[in-house]
């Protein structure tokens, strides 16, 4: 019968290796927390953390020595250092006990021995340590039960769930991940503590946020973390615009879907096709200001109007706020403003010049743009769901075929600014954006072929009406 207390390591020699230069040093040394958590899990890692009891960059340097490591860093602030051997990180530090003041979740630090540091940690499935000592090679170190909450998929404190949290906050949003991560439950009393102390997030650096933020967003169903986060009371200290979507009103016999979980059906239904974290964020929040655009027409039912324009202008604000690479908010507001749109070209009478403005104004994002509104088909009633669908095939196939002829997609005005200013005589100025532009529409509405010749030739026919402009 196997021994529950005994790992099995010999799929990591390396390990062998290190715990052979830690007899030499005379040190104790365990492989610890993520590592030891995803082995039992049977999800082999190369990030390997190591506690050592003692010097952890000291013994991180022998080890360097002895492996001939070509890549090692010290971070004197920290107490730990890292060695890169081959394609593993290793990642030392020296057994420790952390005490905390209430306005920093940056602990005050002393040395100690394994319990006491494994005590330290966030989640019982986290404070595991696995002896690599040859005489006691493979041995488990699991004094809170992190082994069994794996089996049971559990999240859960080593101590006092309350007092884990109000010394480092982050932990609340990294619960939240885990769970997320690896399908398990926050275990009661563990979930009570993160809703008690949801607030103390404020001293967290919106960096850290951030950076947990992404990962929730970027697992298989990203709608557990969101609601979790929004049952613990974080949405209203990160995010309360997105807080702001939950609830249906109605107004005679007439209701709206919840807008906040429709978003996270459209963030699932799009994880499940796309890895891409800016598209991800953008179903998140391509609904964000239907709370503040919702209103009743009388004999119609409710309305939004024109809360794609107004949540895209809201996300400059909100991705400042939660430190999101400009770049993504950028995109985020393209396919904001324009998620409306294809569906729009179901309509009868729409020309094939509504087409070429879409694919114009799309561009390299189109893909992206029609998995975001595939995706945002929602209904539980599947007569309309296929009937939607339907729909949609029909606008992506106009699209293909108004591409193929019009070749809209890296479409630029085929005449420059400045050939536009030789030909006409004008100074730069506001004239050559409005002549351009002219020209484009032109394009757009066919009344041009999208090629040089005819957009010069068009150039030619129109310049008198500019003529004496000054650009002012």
């Amino acid at each position: 019968m196997a021994d529950k207390n005994q790992i099995d390591l010999n799929a990591y020699p390396l390990l062998a290796r290190i715990g052979a230069v830690a007899d030499k040093q005379k040190i104790e040394v365990h492989a610890v927390g993520g590592f030891v958590r995803d082995h039992l899990l049977g999800h082999p890692s190369k990030d390997i953390d190591f506690v050592v009891i003692g010097n952890g960059p000291a013994f991180a340097k022998a080890i360097s020595r002895d492996l001939s490591a070509k890549n090692m860093v010290v971070y004197e602030k920290f107490g730990t250092a890292l060695v890169e051997i081959s394609d593993y990180k290793l990642e030392f530090v020296g057994a420790r006990k952390e005490s905390y003041r209430s306005h920093t979740r940056k602990p005050d630090v002393e040395p100690a021995d394994l319990p006491t540091d494994l005590a330290r940690r966030d989640f019982t499935i986290n404070a595991m340590a696995v002896c690599l000592n040859s005489r006691q090679f493979g041995k488990l170190s699991d004094p809170f039960g992190g082994r069994h909450d794996l089996k049971n998929q559990i999240i859960r404190t080593p101590k006092d769930p309350v007092v884990t949290f109000q010394d480092d906050p982050l932990r609340i949003m990294r619960a939240i991940r885990f769970a997320t991560r690896l399908g398990f439950s926050l275990e009661k009393t563990t979930k009570a503590g993160m809703c008690e102390t949801s607030t103390r997030l404020k001293i967290v650096s919106m960096e850290r946020i951030c950076d947990e933020f992404l990962k929730i967003l970027s697992t298989v169903k990203p709608s557990v973390g969101f609601v979790l986060m929004d049952e613990c009371g974080v949405l209203d200290v990160i995010f309360p615009e997105l807080q702001k979507l939950k609830g249906v009103d109605q107004i005679d016999g007439h209701h709206h879907k919840d807008v906040f979980y429709h978003s996270l059906q459209v963030v699932d239904n799009l994880a499940g096709v796309s890895d891409k974290l800016a598209l991800r964020y953008t179903a998140l929040v391509h609904d964000i200001a239907k709370p503040r655009t919702k209103h009743f027409i009388k004999g119609k039912g409710w309305n939004f109007h024109n809360h794609e324009e107004i949540g895209a202008r809201m996300l400059p604000a909100i991705g400042r706020r939660l430190r999101l690479p400009a770049e993504m908010t950028r995109y985020a507001q393209k396919l904001t403003r324009l998620h409306l749109r294809p569906i729009a070209l179901t309509e009868e009478g729409v020309t094939d010049s509504a087409y070429r403005r879409l694919l114009f104004q799309a561009g390299n994002e189109l893909e992206d743009l029609l998995t975001l509104c595939r995706a945002d088909i929602t209904s539980k009633n599947q007569r309309r769901v296929q009937r939607h669908l339907e729909n949609f095939n029909f606008v992506v196939k106009r699209l293909d075929e108004v591409e193929a002829k019009d070749r809209m997609r890296a479409f630029q005005s085929p005449v420059r600014g400045e050939e536009i200013m030789k030909i006409c005589d004008l100074p730069p100025g506001p004239a050559i954006g409005k002549i351009k532009s002219q020209i484009e529409n032109a394009i757009l509405d066919g009344e041009i072929p999208n090629e040089y010749e005819a957009a010069h030739a068009y150039l030619l026919q129109i310049k008198d009406d500019f003529t004496g402009q000054t650009g002012k």
